[in-house]
């Protein structure tokens, strides 16, 4: 049997994430189902860093994030994290209220800043007028390099002295006496404290712990690439996204990728994009810009699993003190990551919990869900 002080379950961006903050505290294993790490959710987001995204605990957490991915620690990654890309938040006639609604809370406000039509059309020139009866843009913005950022969490765990097993998806999971025995793979580890980290699997190893599920809810997200539009210039377009979140796009490797915003219901799966998904994709952009797409480059779906206050649930379960869940990023599990990892390593620890994270800790917790 392999012992540790810490299992981990799911090597994603929350499972590695965890892993490297938790091997400061003790010797750590951490179990992927897949071949490889982040094969079905953080390898296929193109993930955006704001601080306006999400609901009030997302947001708090991507705050505390901000420092980690602008000034990450020596030697983890030889990449800049973030890229300046900026926001843009439209809204048609229709959508006023809700816009309105976001723009007033305290901590959009802070980071935003109200654009007329032409502005908001000087900085995206194909954008249609009556899609722009509200905008403002969050200048702070930023494409994350998730690549860069999860590869830095698996090599730094494993400086550390983390072990990583690949192609191990959980069998068995009894709890004894002094913490938990796992069968993967047809190898048993043994560890005091359990982090459930699997994503869309995670209730699956709550059930095979024999612990109560948390609801969660893997729904579908697709995205698209298109050729640029014409003979404009996109390489500094900000991304834009309707406040009614029903689309959005943004440059991406010299094309535009454009995603309906889709949360389909599904089963914990590989995942693959449907037709009529991105066809609603192409319209709705279509609608909103005066582009005709002729051809669609490429296109894939992933994984965002929420529980119903779309929250992350980030704490001990309320009926075993040894069974520490990491789950329910949505789609926020990137730009949340290193907020989420060091109040999850604190938890599961035993420390103090960072007192930036100590208000935004009791709103994640497990047992609000009870």
């Amino acid at each position: 049997m392999m012992n540790a002080d810490f299992l981990v379950i799911g090597a994603g961006i929350a499972g590695a994430g965890a892993a490297y903050e938790l091997s400061r505290h003790g010797r750590v294993i951490v179990l992927e189902a897949e071949s490889q790490p982040g094969f079905h959710s953080t390898g296929r987001s193109a993930a955006l860093f704001s601080e306006i995204y999400g609901n009030a605990p997302v947001r708090a957490l991507s705050r505390a994030s901000r420092e980690f991915l602008l000034n990450p620690p020596t030697g983890f990654t030889p990449n800049a994290l973030l890229t300046p890309r900026g926001s843009l938040y439209i809204a048609n006639e229709e959508q006023i209220a809700t816009f309105d609604s976001l723009q007033a809370a305290p901590d959009v406000a802070a980071h935003t800043r109200p654009l007329t039509r032409d502005e908001a059309r000087a900085l995206v020139p194909i954008l249609k007028t009556e899609w722009l009866e509200r905008a403002m843009l969050e200048p702070g913005a930023s494409d994350v390099d998730v690549h860069a950022l999860h590869q830095g969490y698996l090599r730094g765990m494993k400086e550390r002295g983390a072990t990583l097993v690949c192609a191990s998806a959980a069998q068995s999971i009894v709890r004894e006496r002094d913490g938990w025995r796992v069968i993967a793979g047809g190898q048993q580890y043994g560890a005091t404290i359990l982090v459930n980290a699997a994503g869309a699997w995670a209730d699956e190893v709550a059930r095979l712990a024999g612990i109560q599920p948390v609801g969660l809810e893997p729904r579908r997200r697709t995205a698209l690439l298109i050729d640029p539009p014409g003979t404009h210039a996109i390489t500094q377009w900000p991304m834009v996204l309707d406040v009614g979140d029903t689309f959005y796009f943004k440059p991406d490797a010299g094309k535009l990728l454009l995603s309906p915003a889709d949360e389909t219901p599904t089963l914990p799966s590989d995942v693959q994009p449907d037709d009529l998904d991105v066809a609603i994709a192409v319209d709705r952009f279509e609608q909103a810009t005066d582009v005709v797409v002729r051809n669609v480059r490429h296109k894939w779906a992933g994984l965002r699993s929420f529980v119903t206050d779309r929250s992350p649930v980030i704490g001990f379960d309320p009926s075993e003190s040894k069974f520490l869940w990491l789950v329910g990023q949505g789609g926020y599990g990137i730009q949340t990551a290193p907020a989420a990892s060091r109040l999850a390593a604190a938890l599961a620890a035993g420390a103090d919990v960072p007192a930036e994270l100590a208000e935004v800790a009791v709103a994640v917790r497990p047992d609000r869900l009870r």
